[in-house]
């Protein structure tokens, strides 16, 4: 069974590659890596329980197993089918998650197994386990490996928890960051590949990129889904809609009252008039209507009634009338000869 990206049968190759081998080699290296009817691959310490053998002992007859193999003439043969997963490995960006490669090749897990297998025996391929930083990944230039996960780890260094940067300038400051790198896997799809290595570093169901635990990547709750919803919609926006974006964006269940509770605790959130929601790092001030004149007044000195509603209804979406009814509260605001309002000093 061929697949779309590759030329040869992978399960032919790994079966002419097998034949090289004595029996109980063919069948920890066919356990070992799922290559038979169950594609379930076996731990070394399985392995060893059927056999009656420890697991050191089976780690010793897979090592042999592929030692012999690559000395095969049957390997001599396959050169070829080496050097076409080379050249796809290179087109896809050089250093590559492992289950994404093997994802591209075909979506059949006995298929993969196959292919992965390929991978571990050929000779041009380095594996690079998973550690905190990185998933598991397969590259063909050291040299490369290293700038790209150098770079991966300069981004994420360069960005805060709130970072939420759309597809595009996250692949342009990521390029900012690469060194000597060949300029054929400078195109989207490539980088996006590269962006994809890190564990620090995700998208959001919403295509936008962030640090992997922050809220804005690893949403959680209503709260979170509100304010990637409002952070799309960029204007302030009716907690009704909110739910009803949150369930259509997000394939989640969000209740109108349980949506309004949640803006209403969250920091992220401000009441901008009546049941409309901004987001706080828009620049909106926080508080009710009384509370934003106080602050205006605080922060420019006295000012006139005009002058007021005008810079309230910058900040929220009231009338008139609304901003009038809070200055005549003559226990937070006095006027004076020039008719200037000012606030008054509450006593603590």
């Amino acid at each position: 069974m061929a697949t779309a990206n590759i030329s040869f049968k992978p399960k032919q190759i790994v079966k002419k590659l097998l034949s090289s081998l004595p029996d109980r080699a063919r069948d920890v290296i066919i356990f070992r890596f799922g290559l038979g009817k169950d594609t379930k691959r076996m731990t070394l310490d399985a392995i060893g329980k059927k056999y009656g053998i420890t697991r050191e002992r089976v780690r010793q007859i897979e090592n042999y197993a592929k030692n012999t193999i690559q000395k095969s003439e049957e390997f001599k043969q396959s050169k070829t089918v080496f050097s076409e997963m080379e050249g796809l490995l290179h087109s896809l960006g050089g250093i590559v998650v492992e289950e994404d490669f093997l994802g591209h090749v075909s979506k059949d897990k006995s298929l993969q197994n196959n292919i992965h297998f390929l991978l571990t025996v050929g000779e041009p391929f380095k594996k690079i386990k998973e550690d905190d930083d990185f998933k598991h990944r397969w590259h063909v230039n050291e040299e490369l490996s290293k700038n790209v996960e150098s770079a991966l780890k300069k981004l994420y260094a360069s960005l805060s928890m709130d970072d939420l940067l759309p597809e595009g300038e996250i692949v342009n400051k990521f390029l900012n960051h690469l060194e000597n790198v060949s300029e054929q896997y400078k195109n989207q799809e490539v980088v996006k590949r590269w962006l994809s290595l890190s564990k620090q570093i995700g998208k959001n169901a919403l295509g936008d990129w962030g640090k992997s635990k922050s809220a804005n990547i690893k949403s959680k709750g209503v709260r979170d889904y509100a304010f990637l919803v409002m952070k799309k919609h960029g204007s302030p926006i009716h907690f009704r809609d909110v739910a009803k974006q949150i369930t259509k964006l997000f394939n989640k269940k969000a209740h109108v009252a349980t949506t309004h509770n949640e803006l209403i605790k969250d920091k992220r959130f401000v009441l901008v008039g009546r049941g409309l929601y901004a987001l706080a790092e828009w620049g909106y001030m926080p508080g009710v209507v009384r509370d934003v004149v106080r602050a205006l007044l605080e922060k420019h000195g006295p000012l006139t009634k005009e002058d007021i509603i005008a810079r309230v209804l910058k900040e929220r979406y009231v009338k008139e009338n609304t901003v009038m009814v809070n200055l005549q509260d003559t226990k937070h605001f006095k006027r004076d000869k020039e008719g200037k309002y000012s606030p008054v000093v509450l006593l603590a």
